[in-house]
């Protein structure tokens, strides 16, 4: 029997840079009515070429061959998870994010691969998956999922980013959490790096070579959803249909692109927070990593970035979605209408077990 009060459990992350599957190991102990966190053990276990570029086509493929890859993709999840786990005492359970194909909430629709049964099937493991559905189908967004876990593990930051292949903000106003996804970031500087066969701008070293084309710049701030109000949430559809035509322009050289994707970034970043001395961001994700994409956030906005220690950069979500599964354990919300405009406050996440 879990002890409801302390509770080791492993937390995985797919994000759609495409990169790898994040694995933290951390416990949780509710201590005088509030959630403490210590992570064990985290590591990132990269993607192969072939698995990042049947990844990135998902959405295209068949229902039954979409269905496979879901199969194939949490059996080597659930592998990943046993050699993580080798001579490290058992969680006791695994909260697999999945990796999302789909994100259509405007439909009720968001759709994550990696079968939670095949994970505890291979692993022996209760596994909990599929946190995003509930709140959709209670008319929610379904995302940003994080704000729960920024608002009950780093309530002491004023707001919270995380930049990887979205960038999403959380923080607390009159007592409610608002949440949402700022702009694409690394899937689109990914992107723009594969035209010169890189998998990714490292510190930003080549898009501070570049120049600004300052009309796509304007055009690419003129999108409209950089003015809608929250609930609001990004996925690869939209990104398709709204960043791409903009960018894939074979006039621009690569470095250009990025310098001018990357300032777009930054100014749709400090837009969201109060230029404050007073205030404190934490940013992590990969982005937090790109020192000039940082630097030129910081150009925007006398607020205090805040740039934590690796393992909260790298590992910050999927020791939050492990965070989703404790507070699933305990049939406690978590998701909050007032992040995703939910008709209700959700208990997200399908339990399986070995």
């Amino acid at each position: 029997m879990v002890n409801k009060k302390k509770i080791r459990v492993l937390g995985l992350m797919s994000g759609t840079s495409v990169d790898g599957l994040d694995i933290v190991l951390c416990d949780f102990e509710l201590i005088e009515n509030k959630w403490v966190y210590k992570i064990k053990s985290a590591k990132t276990y990269p993607y192969s070429v072939e698995l990042r570029t049947e990844l990135r086509n998902a959405e295209h493929l068949s229902a039954v061959n979409l269905l496979l890859l879901s199969n194939k993709l949490a059996k080597l999840f659930g592998n990943y998870c046993n050699h993580f786990l080798k001579g490290k005492s058992k969680p006791d359970f695994i909260c697999s994010h999945g990796h999302t194909v789909f994100h259509q909430p405007a439909k009720a629709l968001t759709y994550q691969i990696a079968n939670g049964a095949v994970i505890a099937a291979t692993t022996g493991i209760k596994t909990i998956c599929d946190f995003r559905t509930s709140d959709v189908a209670y008319g929610g967004q379904g995302a940003p999922l994080v704000p729960i876990g920024d608002r009950y593990l780093f309530s002491e930051y004023d707001y919270c980013i995380n930049i990887g292949g979205f960038a999403n903000i959380s923080y607390v106003q009159n007592k409610q959490s608002t949440a949402y996804d700022i702009c694409c970031v690394n899937l689109i500087l990914n992107y723009l790096c594969s035209q010169l066969n890189l998998e990714y701008d490292k510190g930003g070293k080549l898009s501070r070579k570049g120049s600004v084309i300052e009309p796509l710049l304007k055009s690419l701030n003129s999108i409209r959803y950089f003015n809608q109000a929250p609930p609001k949430s990004l996925g690869k559809e939209w990104v398709v249909k709204n960043i791409f035509p903009l960018i894939e322009h074979k006039k621009y050289a690569i470095p250009d692109l990025l310098a001018t994707y990357t300032e777009h970034c930054a100014i749709q970043i400090a837009k969201c927070i109060k230029s404050k001395a007073s205030v404190k961001v934490l940013l992590t994700g990969g982005g937090a990593k790109n020192i000039f994409l940082v630097e030129r956030i910081k150009a925007y906005t006398s607020a205090q970035i805040m740039i934590p220690d690796n393992k909260i950069i790298e590992f910050k979500e999927a020791l939050i979605f492990a965070f989703l599964g404790v507070l699933r354990f305990h049939q406690t919300p978590n998701s909050l209408k007032s992040v995703t405009g939910a008709s209700k406050n959700a208990i997200g996440g399908a339990i399986y077990c070995p």
